[in-house]
């Protein structure tokens, strides 16, 4: 998992709450069972005009102009503004997928839906929480600054960027620890394997039997 330590990018103001998981990447891809190749896909029903299927080739279909991610500059953004419950819906790990894909590092909204926060995490993307105040600030700052850069440091839980304030944020320390490393469940376990190894080594002397 690529870690996360501080990070400057656009910001794309995605000014929709209740943005659901189907349509951060819809149903018919969850078909693949690789989890490469969701990027093109991200916000497909908006992003495009005609419907789309896997296999296709998503470079020759119609972009939807009045689509935030299809505008200049934010459709180099890296970094994703949104309104409240964002990521609520099915419980499906490509949405984030797809997120980190299309080249978000981080999404920062009033509030996610629980399963989408815990994955984002798992993924090693940053889902930031702030007010909704704050939250707004930074949607009008957006506006009167389209390109506006963000930087994110996770070490020192700051957002710079508006001007001289620093916007802080909580994480969980376990979570700050796992992103800033670049562990996922898999690493963090990997980080053992020589106690795995000797335990097994073991096992395999005292329950022969089992192996």
């Amino acid at each position: 998992m690529q870690a996360f330590t501080q990070h400057t990018g656009i910001v794309a103001p995605l000014d929709r709450p209740n943005v659901d998981t189907d349509a951060i990447i819809p149903k018919q891809y969850l078909k693949s069972i690789h989890r490469t190749g969701f990027g093109p896909n991200a916000f497909d029903d908006w992003r495009y005009v005609e419907p789309g299927e896997p296999g296709m080739d998503h470079s020759k279909r119609t972009k939807n102009p009045d689509f935030v991610l299809n505008q200049s500059p934010f459709d180099h953004a890296s970094i994703l503004l949104a309104r409240e419950n964002f990521g609520c819906g099915s419980s499906r790990e490509h949405a984030v997928w797809a997120l980190d894909q299309f080249g978000f590092r981080a999404v920062i909204a009033p509030s996610f839906a629980d399963i989408f926060f815990n994955n984002s995490f798992k993924s090693g993307m940053l889902p930031i929480v702030l007010s909704a105040e704050t939250v707004d600030r930074i949607f009008k700052a957006v506006a009167a600054q389209p390109g506006l850069v963000l930087t994110i440091d996770l070490e020192r839980k700051t957002i710079r960027g508006l001007g001289d304030e620093v916007i802080e944020f909580n994480v969980d320390d376990f979570r700050r620890y796992c992103l800033l490393n670049g562990l996922d469940d898999i690493g963090l376990t990997l980080r053992h394997a020589d106690e795995i190894r000797a335990y097994e080594a073991q096992r395999k002397v005292s329950a022969p039997w089992l192996f």
